[in-house]
């Protein structure tokens, strides 16, 4: 009997609970409309309110040192990380929000030398420079360096880490960019 008298119970308690209901309801209703006109976004981001559109550049790779596959792939992570973070449409051209630049380091250098004058430890290190212009808010306009590394042993080969290595280091890059340009941070 005193089973089946909290199940009853617990059962009264959630038909009786329309508040609660009502209160996601209305949360979710005000979300979806302040996300969709472009206000905040979930990510973060503010976003300036008439802001449709974004274009960025090809950045091309004008460091010493230039890996023949580093532009394209740091150019469709940045334009991925705006895209699916905001509901921004990328454009070729004459977006709302233009960003363009150039890869202007790259860099592989010891960091952690031994009694043997050997390294321990090497970087590589990625270098980009980033023009930002909002046709929205003039004022967030910006020209920054970004700059980002990861270690690796000494005794890996650089070929095999380098994919793995310039991964990690994008997508570090393309959150502080995204964060520069659109958190405001």
């Amino acid at each position: 009997m005193t089973k089946s008298f909290n199940i009853l119970s617990a059962k009264n308690c959630i038909k009786d609970r329309n508040i609660p209901l009502l209160t996601i309801i209305f949360f979710l209703f005000f979300s979806l409309f302040f996300s969709s006109c472009g206000v905040y976004s979930f990510t973060g981001a503010s976003i300036p309110a008439g802001t449709k559109t974004i274009s960025i550049q090809y950045f091309p790779n004008k460091a010493q040192i230039v890996d023949p596959t580093l532009s394209a792939y740091f150019t469709n992570a940045l334009r991925d990380r705006f895209t699916s973070q905001t509901n921004l449409k990328m454009v070729e051209r004459n977006g709302d929000i233009n960003i363009s630049g150039a890869i202007t380091g790259y860099t592989t250098t010891p960091v952690a030398i031994q009694g043997n004058q050997t390294a321990a430890l090497n970087r590589l290190t990625i270098t980009v420079e980033v023009h930002y212009t909002s046709k929205q808010d003039p004022s967030k306009d910006f020209n920054s360096t970004f700059s980002q590394f990861r270690d690796y042993p000494s005794t890996a080969n650089f070929a095999s880490v380098k994919a793995e290595l310039i991964k990690k280091i994008v997508d570090d890059l393309t959150d502080n960019i995204f964060n520069k340009a659109l958190v405001n941070w």
